[in-house]
């Protein structure tokens, strides 16, 4: 996993309340469990006009030119603003990999559904938490200002806009160790790999016909 500590991009102002997951990866696209090639449909729905199909080439497919990540100026956009309840829906943990694979880095919202805002520190993404008035300030902002980046500095919990204002926000602190050392559950797991190993090194002393089952 991706380990995130200090990221400065172009953010992106998805206003709308209550995106799901379905809108952020489609249910047609849930074919693979790999975590990768999911960027090029994220909000497909939104992104294009047509109805997208599994294993789509999606170069040469009709935009929508109103969604917002297909206008130039957002474009290369790594951090995402969106309203309430962000990630609702199903539990699906393809939607923080399409965001991932499409660049995105941060989210940034009033409140995220549960399920959502836990698979993201699994895969590298971080959902931050902010007051509706600072969501607010930071669409006005954004939207007044093209080329619009934020730092978002996950050592010392802040968001820093281009006039310099820092924003702080909270993290658990389990969830901000992970991210800064790149650890998902397959990672915290291996750093216990010398001690799991001597563990089934005694375990298969102590009792060899269970291992021999299993050979």
């Amino acid at each position: 996993m991706n380990k995130f500590t200090l990221h400065t991009g172009i953010a992106a102002p998805l206003d709308r309340a209550n995106i799901d997951t379905d809108m952020i990866i489609p249910k047609q696209f849930l074919k693979s469990i790999k975590r990768s090639g999911f960027g090029k449909n994220l909000f497909d729905e939104l992104r294009y006009l047509d109805e997208g199909q599994p294993d789509q080439e999606c170069t040469g497919r009709p935009l929508n030119e109103d969604f917002v990540l297909n206008k130039a100026r957002y474009q290369g956009a790594s951090v995402l603003l969106a309203r309430e309840n962000f990630g609702c829906g199903s539990s699906r943990e393809h939607a923080p990999w399409a965001l991932e694979d499409f660049g995105i880095r941060s989210v940034i919202a009033p409140s995220f559904a549960e399920i959502f805002y836990n698979n993201c520190f699994k895969n590298g993404l971080l959902p931050i938490v902010l007051s509706d008035e600072q969501v607010d300030q930071l669409f006005t902002e954004v939207e007044a200002s093209e080329g619009y980046q934020l730092t978002i500095n996950l050592e010392k919990q802040l968001v820093v806009t281009p006039s310099g204002e820092e924003i702080a926000f909270d993290i658990d602190g389990f969830r901000k160790h992970c991210l800064l050392n790149g650890l998902d559950d397959i990672g915290l797991t291996l750093q216990h790999a010398d001690e799991i190993k001597a563990y089934e090194a005694k375990r298969k002393a102590e009792a060899p016909w269970l291992f021999g089952a299993i050979q």
